[in-house]
Parts: structure tokens; C-alpha cells; sequence
């Protein structure tokens, strides 16, 4: 009589949950799969994940969606009213009984993260953090993937962060304190920076792996020679700020022709943005379409880190 393989069940709530192991793992098996290279991707077939999405998406849950298709699962989507949470069920209660139905839960939400981890107090079904208002795990795994994809290595690259201490930024800087070698400078508008916690963790990982994440306010004192520049939308799902002036204290923050090239180690130098972008705010037309813009790209390798983190945690 054949023995079913039991699968062990893997979450993915915070960069942290993985570690420098796993973070290269993921991201070379991003890279492979976005060139067609390494393993089979059928991976998946007769397993069942769930969408469920409490606030707007474009690229994440139609990556998420259109990577659980192309490994074999089958997708069912639940909007922040669907379940039975809307009326009162439990959290525990409700991921109890979806854990007897779905192989993972890929989840995005404003609520507090510790929502995602009541889901995970099961051990039946993979959660994945699909964004949170702490972090955005799986945004990490895409952003190392198109920077390996483009320089073929992460130790050793310089990142330049401009903007929103927001969650994008937090996964970004907890992803590069694990990968020896590299390199992060966070600057943001006053109030608007790294949580102290996030920061301070991320400088002791830095330090426990040999690589450098700093944060300062300073934008007219911003170093130089950075292989990557990055920003984000200002506002984070459209949340928004309880100073009415806010706008007027991000300008100087802006990406604009002139501070890439002020701050570029060369023509290689290259622009990131996790999208959406708002033109002529965060980010101006001239560089988000600029030669040196890998915006689109990246938004691209959401998928292949969506399929490679799905793969990953419903795999032994």
C-alpha cells in the first residue's frame, strides 16, 4: 500500500521567518523560474489556495493568482467581506475551517499583523503575508530578485531608499540585513521613518551577517555611488496622513533626474519602485520610464517570487 508524503506546512508572516538561507534560496529560485531554468513548476497540482484580500491589489494578488495557476493549484478569492469574520466569527475559528479545505491562505491586510498570526495557529495550511502595516515579506523575495537578475550578485550592492518608513521599506531592510555584504541607506521625511523596533532589528541582523542598514533624515547630504535607487508610493494603500501639510515635507524626496544622477554610481545604476507610482510626486515620468528604471521588471519578478514562495511553503 503506498505511504502518503507528509508535507510540513510553512508560513511566511515576516522576512524574518526565513533567514539568510532561505532568502537566497527563494531568490535564485525566483530567477529560475523567470528564465525557464531548474525544476519542473508543476509543483502544485490538486493543492487549493485561497486569496483573500482585504484591501486593493493589482500586481500582488494577480501574481499570487496567476502563480498558483501556473504550478497546478487552483484558486478561490475572498473580498474583506466574504467570510464570516465580517459578522463576528473568530479569526481561529474561521482558519480552522479553511485549513480543511485550503492548502495555503495568501492574505493582505491594514489590520494589525497579529491577524495573520491567529490564522497561522493552525497546522494544516500555509499563510502568506501578502502585505500587512508592518511588512510586505513577498515584495523583498521580488525586489533581491531583480537586483540579482541585473547585477548577478547581492553582495556588494548599495541601495539608496527615498521616502516612507512604510512596510515595503521595513521588508526591503530586514530582507538586505540578512545578505552578507549588503547595503541599505533609509531617508525619509522627519516622523515618517523605520519604526525604532524595525530599524534597530535590522541593524542586529546587519551586524550578526556582515551587511549595513542605516537610516537618517538628511536629504541634502544624501552619500553617493548607489546601485540602486529606491522609492515607494507616498501614501500606503491610499491610508491617509493626519498632517495636512505632509505633502510639503516628502517633495525634497521626490526621484527626479537630477538626484539619480547626483546620487548614481554610473549609467548602471538603476531605479526601483514597487508600484503603484504616483507621477510627479515620488517618482518623475523621466526616470520611472528612464533607461535606468527596472519598475516594470521588477513588478514582473512579483510573480516568479510569488510562485517560488508558494512552491516553497507547500513543498518539503
Amino acid at each position: 500500500m503506498a505511504v502518503s508524503k507528509v508535507v510540513a506546512i510553512k508560513h511566511v508572516l515576516s522576512v524574518t521567518d526565513l533567514g539568510p538561507d532561505r532568502i537566497d534560496y527563494l531568490v535564485n529560485r525566483s530567477l529560475q523560474i523567470a528564465r525557464g531554468e531548474g525544476p519542473p513548476i508543476r509543483s502544485m497540482n490538486g493543492k487549493m489556495v485561497g486569496i483573500y484580500f482585504r484591501g486593493t491589489s493589482t500586481r500582488t494578488r494577480t501574481s499570487f493568482t496567476v502563480g498558483a495557476l501556473r504550478l497546478g493549484a487552483s484558486t478561490i478569492a475572498f473580498g474583506p467581506n466574504d467570510l464570516q469574520i465580517a459578522t463576528g466569527e473568530t479569526i481561529q475559528d474561521t482558519a480552522r475551517v479553511l485549513s480543511g479545505y485550503l492548502d495555503a491562505l495568501v492574505i493582505r491586510t491594514n489590520q494589525a499583523d497579529s491577524e495573520m498570526a491567529a490564522f497561522a495557529g493552525q497546522s494544516h495550511m500555509a499563510v502568506i503575508n501578502a502585505m500587512s502595516e508592518r511588512e510586505h515579506p513577498t515584495q523583498a523575495i521580488s525586489d533581491l530578485t531583480t537586483i540579482r537578475g541585473e547585477f548577478g550578485r547581492l553582495s556588494g550592492i548599495r541601495i539608496l531608499y527615498l521616502g516612507e518608513g512604510n512596510n515595503t521599506a521595513a521588508s526591503l531592510a530586514l530582507a538586505v540585513s540578512q545578505v552578507p555584504g549588503m547595503s541599505l541607506t533609509v531617508v525619509t521625511p522627519e516622523n515618517y521613518g523605520l519604526p525604532d523596533a524595525c530599524i534597530d532589528k535590522a541593524r542586529r541582523l546587519a551586524s550578526q551577517f556582515g551587511a549595513f542598514v542605516t537610516q537618517h533624515h538628511d536629504v541634502d547630504s544624501l552619500p553617493r555611488a548607489f546601485d540602486v535607487v529606491y522609492t515607494t508610493r507616498w501614501q500606503t494603500m491610499g491610508v491617509p496622513k493626519p498632517d495636512a501639510n505632509w505633502r510639503e515635507q516628502f517633495r525634497p524626496y521626490a526621484v527626479t533626474p537630477n538626484l539619480m544622477a547626483r546620487v548614481s554610481s554610473g549609467p548602471r545604476t538603476i531605479f526601483m519602485h514597487d508600484l503603484p507610482a504616483v507621477r510627479g510626486e515620488d517618482v518623475y515620468d523621466e526616470v520611472l520610464d528612464g533607461p535606468q528604471s527596472r519598475a516594470f521588471e521588477q513588478a514582473e519578478h512579483k510573480l516568479h517570487g510569488a510562485m517560488s514562495v508558494l512552491e516553497w511553503c507547500l513543498s518539503n
